[in-house]
């Protein structure tokens, strides 16, 4: 039996913007998807924010402030998904211990790993960081669709 998301303002949202994607990208992007993308784009916000107020404003060490906001972003992240993208009711405790098992693998592997080992390779580090950022995004999107959130109730 095919689960089904409850009909809420962010599913149909996201459902919306998913129906009208161009180019036959609304094959490739279910409204889980888009619905990641706008949490991804709100929990960065708020990591930027007070990555700003921590180290631009209180004048916090910068390694505390970025790791501060990384944390923030990340804990919001999965409130978020939880809540409204993927809609889960699912123990919270096990949930979480793979939530922070995905994380610290995506820390490991794309943030620090791809990213400094493409400017090892002569990539501007820059753009070393937007290759890591691709592939981070389609493997925490992928980890939280099958591993973290799996089971949860969405139509795609």
């Amino acid at each position: 039996m095919r689960k089904v998301m409850p009909d809420t303002w962010f599913h149909r949202l996201c459902t919306g913007i998913s129906e009208r994607l161009p180019f036959g990208l609304e094959r490739l992007a279910p409204p889980t998807f888009v619905g990641y993308l706008l949490v991804s784009a709100v929990c960065f916000a708020s990591d930027m924010a007070l990555l700003t107020v921590l180290h631009g404003t209180l004048r916090v060490p910068l390694p505390i402030a970025i790791t501060a906001g990384y944390i923030t972003a990340f804990g919001l992240s999965y409130l978020l998904n939880r809540t409204l993208n993927f809609a889960s009711h699912a123990a919270i405790g096990p949930q979480l211990a793979i939530y922070v098992v995905v994380v610290a693998v995506n820390y490991l592997v794309f943030i620090l790993g791809v990213t400094s080992g493409l400017a090892t390779l002569g990539l501007e580090y820059q753009l070393a960081r937007v290759a890591g950022g691709i592939g981070e995004g389609l493997y925490m999107y992928a980890a939280m669709r099958w591993l973290v959130f799996r089971g949860a109730m969405y139509r795609e």
